[in-house]
């Protein structure tokens, strides 16, 4: 699903990063990554001693590569690793998958559907009737994004390598007609906390992060904080297993959920959410999440 806040950071980052940071110099990388950091998080990056969680990751998009995070930040390969490890059952229906736009028959998928590309993030089209999808709008974007690396966007080194595809999924919402979702912060292979994102459709993002008990926390670090009362999800520790079991053997990674009234859907697995860009509200979470973090281990 086309998540605003993300969108919001890739045309900040566009502009902010214009003409001064060249990701695809690849020799320059190390550089980069201090420079846009002192553009983004106005202060300089302390790569021999990192503390705050932003810091940590900086350190992890130079140091901790590898092959297996750029196959699960792949949208379609990931699926088969989410199979084989907690089961086929949690997996958004695959309709279709593609290497051009043109090679969608529009005419066999359903009224509502969801088209993505798996190389990225903000790929995304919603299409809720396809009766009014615009269909030279969906082409122009599908293959303006089908020729970007995402990894030359803003840095994010283990998508570099992804083979890029068109894939199409079943549209799933909740009866309200919106979608929630669970982003479970994990470290060190334990899920910590989960930011909440909710009411999307109003057109302001809200969302807060939550404890493993449940507790709202009153911390974010963008869009509007949730200041009210939010029930505990229906299969809430099932969904918890899950995340523990996606995120083992890694130091850092984002397990996403949607949970569907009950039905529990893997969203997506993310190793540099924000780029690492976490201007927190109120900032003392910083310094708390990145303690969680060991990166040395």
């Amino acid at each position: 699903m086309k998540i605003k806040f993300i969108q919001n950071l890739i045309d900040f980052l566009r502009g902010k990063y214009k003409n001064r940071v060249d990701w695809s110099r690849e020799e320059d990388y190390e550089k980069n990554i201090e420079k846009a950091y002192k553009l983004y998080m106005g202060e300089t990056l302390d790569l021999a001693n990192p503390q705050t969680f932003s810091q940590k990751m900086q350190w992890l998009r130079i140091f901790d590569n590898s092959p297996m995070k750029t196959k699960l930040a792949d949208k379609y390969l990931v699926r088969d690793w989410v199979k084989n490890t907690i089961g086929e059952e949690y997996l958004i229906p695959l309709l279709g998958v593609y290497d051009n736009f043109e090679q969608i028959n529009f005419e066999e998928l359903p009224d509502s559907f969801v088209i993505q590309c798996n190389h990225g993030c903000g790929y995304n089209i919603v299409v809720k009737n396809k009766a009014e999808l615009d269909y030279e709008d969906a082409r122009n974007k599908i293959n303006q994004w089908m020729s970007e690396n995402f990894a030359y966007r803003f840095g994010e080194w283990h998508y570099k390598d992804i083979k890029r595809k068109i894939i199409i999924t079943q549209y799933i919402e909740e009866l309200s007609g919106d979608i929630s979702d669970y982003k479970f912060f994990c470290f060190n292979g334990k899920p910590w906390y989960i930011l909440f994102c909710t009411d999307r459709a109003s057109g302001v993002l809200k969302n807060s992060f939550f404890n493993m008990e449940w507790d709202n926390m009153n911390f974010n670090y963008t869009g509007e904080l949730i200041n009210f009362p939010v029930q505990k999800p229906q299969n809430f520790e099932l969904m918890c297993e899950l995340a523990e079991k996606l995120c083992d053997g890694f130091k850092h990674v984002r397990v996403d959920f949607y949970n569907i009234n009950g039905k529990i859907y893997f969203g997506e697995m993310t190793f540099t959410s924000y780029a690492g860009y976490f201007k927190f509200k109120p900032e003392e979470w910083n310094l708390k999440l990145g303690q969680l973090l060991h990166i040395y281990n």
